[in-house]
């Protein structure tokens, strides 16, 4: 410790901020939302099957009511119909609650560019974190969640949507097998009304 007293410790529960605390709770304990729309909900499904076992994150129950979710996965394309109870589901949902859109269809409309499918989820909802992919595999799937909670952990999220107004919209490379190196792409922030 030398003569630095407290500040020499390093950082454990005893000289943590609350704010850090706050953070670690938050991560530690996301409960998702069940919102499958199309084949990338079968992939989800799969993540938190006993094969990835979402539990060793905190997220072993996916939530049937908004009210006890935090995390809306967007697992497929949205229709103009699904539309509205999207957003719906959104708003009941509590604070802080995150997105992530998985799958080329909900981030772009992927294939479908056509006057019913929604051209990118991010119309609908703020976009914390997209997971590429037709469908994404659970390893991307995976490295989605804990890109998001990297973000929630360092304060980063709460930073940007203050900022933008907007969800954080990062991008994650998309997970082949067992290759574990990936390049987080994160676009400019754009200060000024939300989209």
């Amino acid at each position: 410790m030398d003569d630095q007293g407290l500040a020499g410790l390093q950082h454990n529960f005893l000289t943590g901020s609350l704010e850090s605390v706050v953070q670690w709770a938050r991560r530690n304990s996301m409960w998702p939302a069940t919102f499958g729309l199309a084949c990338c909900a079968i992939e989800m499904m799969a993540t938190g099957a006993s094969h990835f076992d979402l539990s060793r994150f905190g997220m072993e129950v996916f939530r049937a009511s908004p009210r006890q979710a935090d995390l809306m996965i967007v697992a497929g394309r949205v229709s103009q119909k699904m539309a509205p109870v999207l957003r719906q589901v959104y708003d009941q949902m509590m604070e802080p609650k995150w997105v992530i859109s998985m799958g080329v269809c909900a981030s772009s409309g992927g294939m479908f560019n056509n006057y019913a499918i929604v051209q990118g989820v991010d119309q609908v909802v703020p976009v914390d974190v997209y997971a590429p992919g037709c469908p994404p595999n659970p390893q991307t799937l995976l490295h989605s969640i804990l890109t998001l909670h990297e973000l929630v952990r360092s304060g980063e999220l709460v930073t940007r949507r203050q900022g933008t107004g907007a969800g954080a919209e990062v991008r994650v490379d998309e997970q082949a097998g067992g290759d574990q190196r990936v390049t987080v792409v994160r676009p400019p922030v754009h200060v000024g009304t939300p989209r």
